[in-house]
């Protein structure tokens, strides 16, 4: 697992980490909302009107409301990136990450009216009478690129494990057993016997489900969220303070948090933006294909929602719960993950600030300042006898009280490091070390007026956002097999995607989280090229839809 993970990261340091890709999303953005003129903004009104079924005809084409399809695109959106997403990108950026992440939001509301209008009108109605549309239609009958339409459909079938499916389960399955000490295998095998369940429906029972779920938890979500804030109000402005005063900068090291630089914070608050909100992956415009209406531009006003209620709305009241409360740079007992320990050569100090920076850098991918410790440990009783031979890092912070056992039992005797791994993997370590994802939301959330009751609140909002992830992305994955090989290749998929789910809640997390830093990546950047070439029929089709329409002056 250890050599899978490293791959990984391998792979992410060309695609997600690399800076070309967080320049180009949020160029793109950019670029849509000067050419079109801020329609995140002369629109906003105007797309909740719509969304409200204020321009609603009878007669147009389509299987689900504007509403049901909105619900059903921010069903695939709000999930464990708004929970786990916001506090993993905090963790390795620092507050600076929430501000890239707004920007992602702001910028991306333009990118999904772009991606969402463009797909609806290139939808097509398949054989059972369902709707079917997304880039790939676009790409093919727009572009005439059915190369690039083939590579993005091919994308979305991965990533619909690599972001709806694995880290969804794993997320949930982590914070139920980690709330109610559950195991993994129960949370597994029930909750993929309620998916498939719900996906053979189709969209039309999707969209039900998503529109059931999704107030129900922001609400359940919300009131947990404000009953933190509101008892650590006298932090909420320095931690706006923090959030803007370090974007450009990068964060200092603070607590047990070892600092971040401008790039890093940049790099993952973009990434972690996009994996909350979708903005230009491509994945929504799927959902609003289904959407009953002839007009395209009627769809893409009513996706210029989503980023804002996703982002700037959730993963903001989600991010000061965590900076607020603190618990972002404190450390805290926990199982270590596998691929979050690093066994570094010699003993380094975190009281130590030459230390902190080299090993901030080592962490960052330069070597040249540290090395990986490769060798024996000496255990007695589960704990370390030599030390001073290394230095064991886990979430990238100074891991304190170690102990090491195998079957419940402290270890004693000789086990041994290879490049900073250990190489047994019966071996469970133990200590004190800064959270990340999850559990560092759900250690936030008991610092409100719920105290430890918060944790449930947590793990009962996760289990929804998650789990309707999970079935907007089967229906992404399901209308790209479509595209790819037709109809009946959608059950077989449907069937790879439940036992996936299953698999996922007993995989490593973090194993789980890079797999979606490279999925996304494959997908969106065929979709943000894609919407580039079209962006004179973009401009043209919203210039259309004013002129040939009721809807009155712009943004009403």
């Amino acid at each position: 697992m250890d050599a899978v993970n490293d791959f990984l990261i391998y792979l992410d340091g060309f695609l997600g980490s690399a800076i070309w890709f967080p320049t180009l999303l949020l160029s793109v953005g950019i670029f849509f909302t000067l050419y079109l003129g801020f329609p995140q903004i002369r629109y906003f009104k105007h797309a909740i009107n719509v969304t409200l079924g204020k321009f609603d005809k009878d007669g147009a084409k389509g299987d689900t409301t504007h509403f049901q399809a909105l619900a059903t695109a921010l069903s695939g959106t709000v999930g464990t990136g708004n929970i786990g997403g916001v506090a993993l990108a905090l963790h390795l950026g620092g507050p600076a990450a929430l501000f890239w992440m707004w920007m992602t939001a702001f910028f991306g509301m333009t990118s999904k009216f772009v991606e969402v209008t463009l797909s609806h009108k290139y939808r097509t109605q398949t054989a059972d009478g369902s709707m079917s549309g997304g880039p790939m239609y676009y790409m093919e009958k727009g572009l005439n690129a059915k190369w690039l339409a083939i590579l993005f459909a091919i994308a979305t079938v991965l990533s619909s494990f690599g972001t709806g499916n694995l880290p969804q389960i794993n997320s949930i399955a982590a914070g139920l057993e980690g709330t109610f000490s559950l195991d993994p295998l129960i949370t597994a095998s029930v909750l993929s016997v309620c998916l498939a369940l719900v996906i053979i429906g189709g969209i039309t029972r999707i969209a039900k489900v998503a529109a059931a779920i999704v107030p129900t938890m922001a609400i359940i979500y919300l009131v947990g969220a404000f009953s933190v804030i509101i008892p650590n109000m006298e932090n909420i402005i320095p931690s706006f303070a923090s959030i803007f005063s370090d974007a450009f900068t990068g964060s200092a090291a603070v607590g047990g948090f070892l600092g971040a630089t401008f790039a890093f914070a940049f790099d993952r608050g973009v990434n972690r933006g996009l994996y909350s909100n979708e903005a230009g992956q491509g994945s929504a415009p799927i959902a609003h294909a289904a959407a009953r209406t002839d007009e395209p531009a009627d769809e893409g006003m009513v996706s210029i929602l989503e980023p804002f209620i996703d982002t700037i709305v959730i993963c903001t009241i989600t991010g000061l719960v965590i900076l607020s409360s603190g618990v972002w740079m404190e450390k805290f007992e926990n199982e270590f993950q596998r691929a979050d320990m690093r066994f570094v050569a010699g003993s380094l100090s975190e009281t130590n600030s030459d230390d902190v920076d080299e090993l901030f850098a080592f962490l960052s991918g330069d070597e040249s300042t540290a090395e990986s410790y490769s060798g024996p440990i000496n255990l007695v009783n589960g704990q370390v006898a030599d030390v001073g031979n290394f230095t064991l890092i886990s979430s990238r912070s100074f891991a304190e009280n170690v102990v090491y056992s195998r079957d419940g039992e402290p270890i004693s005797g000789i086990i041994t490091v290879a490049n900073g791994r250990l190489e047994d993997v019966s071996i469970v370590v133990n200590g004190m070390s800064l959270l990340h994802s999850v559990p560092l939301t759900t250690m936030a959330f008991t610092r409100g007026l719920f105290g430890e009751y918060g944790k449930y609140i947590v793990s009962i909002g996760l289990m929804l956002f998650a789990f309707s992830t999970a079935i907007a992305w089967s229906y992404y994955g399901d209308r790209a097999m479509t595209y790819l090989l037709g109809p009946k290749s959608v059950l077989p998929y449907k069937i790879v995607y439940v036992l996936g789910f299953f698999y996922a809640a007993l995989a490593d997390t973090t194993v789980v989280w890079n797999i979606a830093l490279i999925t996304i990546v494959l997908m969106t950047v065929p979709n943000l090229i894609g919407i580039l070439f079209m962006h004179k029929e973009m401009k043209r089709t919203v210039k259309e839809y004013w002129e040939k329409t009721d809807r009155g002056k712009h943004g009403t």
